[in-house]
């Protein structure tokens, strides 16, 4: 199939075609229900149930690629987003619009040295050499602190000498500079820090921090279309106090990663107790039961507090606790 030639009316959407975001990106859209099969030679694949084609692209890019309108969606760091506007500036016209935190991908974006070397403060670094792969941020950060620290007058009274930190480039194994002698301290990506201590470094400084994120042209070809992937992805991994103004609501969509659904009996004199226990999203639904002053309570409780809400129930007198999964919600 000439796939250039089957793109014409839909949405493009771009994903990470490699790296730390790539999987997780695919298993959010699996569970958005967007259905594909992408041939492993190409880096672009038409979705089957909706007229959306993906295109796989580096995380790098996609803050590019979206911010000059050729695509619509995308999913990257937020700190490759941050990169490219450090760089390119954004317009009134150009440059990524947020929708939605997609609470995977943590990382920040630090200043390392060698452990045992003379540097203990970012500003330490200012006038040698730093290696990165961010060289946008890394300008304006040591910009910033150049800045500031000639601004604080010496011994004499006078304005200290601003010195010019030399940034250099690398495009990956930025952790091996300093122990080449290629670098005095470096910029890099750290998530579990087990890079960095295996290369004999450690954090002085935290230039920004990151997660995935779903980005959008600020002139998208369909904006229904969307929306409506927006609100699949929100459903799906629900993070709805860091949305934008894409998706209004009158109330939280429901997270189904984040929760999950919990109904128990409880004797209706237990009701004020056990509510307080399981308050909800928004509030408890109550049943009556065909036994006398009982009722069943259906709610949603987060995760990772469901063992203590279980225990709290119990001990209030809540009967027949049951917990199910969320596969999706809206």
């Amino acid at each position: 199939m000439d796939l250039v030639n089957h793109l014409e009316g839909r949405l493009l959407f771009a994903v990470p075609k490699k790296g730390r975001l790539q999987q997780a990106a695919l298993d959010l859209l699996s569970g958005s229900d967007i259905k594909f099969r992408r041939d492993h030679r190409l880096d672009i694949a038409l979705v089957k149930n909706l007229p959306i084609a993906l295109v796989f692209l580096p995380a790098a890019d996609i803050p590019t690629f979206v911010g000059e309108g050729r695509v619509d969606l995308g999913i990257t760091g937020r700190d490759q987003i941050c990169e490219h506007e450090a760089i390119t500036p954004p317009t009134h016209h150009t440059g990524a619009e947020e929708v939605l935190d997609l609470a995977f991908g943590h990382c920040q974006l630090q200043v390392q040295v060698p452990k045992n070397g003379p540097y203990h403060e970012p500003k330490d670094l200012i006038g040698c050499n730093i290696s990165t792969s961010f060289v946008g941020l890394t300008e304006k950060f040591f910009a910033a602190l150049e800045e500031q620290e000639s601004a604080i007058p010496d011994g004499d009274g006078k304005s200290g000498q601003q010195l010019k930190t030399k940034i250099k480039y690398l495009s990956g194994s930025v952790e091996a500079a300093c122990a080449l002698g290629v670098a005095d301290g470096i910029v890099d990506l750290v998530e579990s820090g087990e890079t960095m201590n295996a290369a004999g470094l450690k954090a002085i400084g935290t230039v920004v921090e990151s997660k995935a994120v779903l980005i959008r042209s600020k002139h998208p070809s369909n904006p229904e279309l969307v929306d409506k992937v927006a609100r699949r992805i929100k459903g799906v991994i629900g993070n709805p106090s860091l949305c934008n103004q894409l998706i209004r609501a009158d109330f939280l969509v429901a997270a189904a990663q984040r929760y999950v659904t919990c109904t128990y009996n409880v004797h209706r004199s237990l009701v004020p107790t056990a509510t307080k226990i399981t308050p909800g999203k928004r509030a408890p639904t109550i049943t009556a039961l065909d036994e006398v002053d009982w009722v069943a309570i259906n709610v949603m409780v987060e995760k990772e507090k469901i063992a203590t809400v279980m225990d709290d129930l119990a001990s209030c007198g809540a009967e027949d606790i049951l917990v199910a999964t969320i596969a999706n919600s809206r």
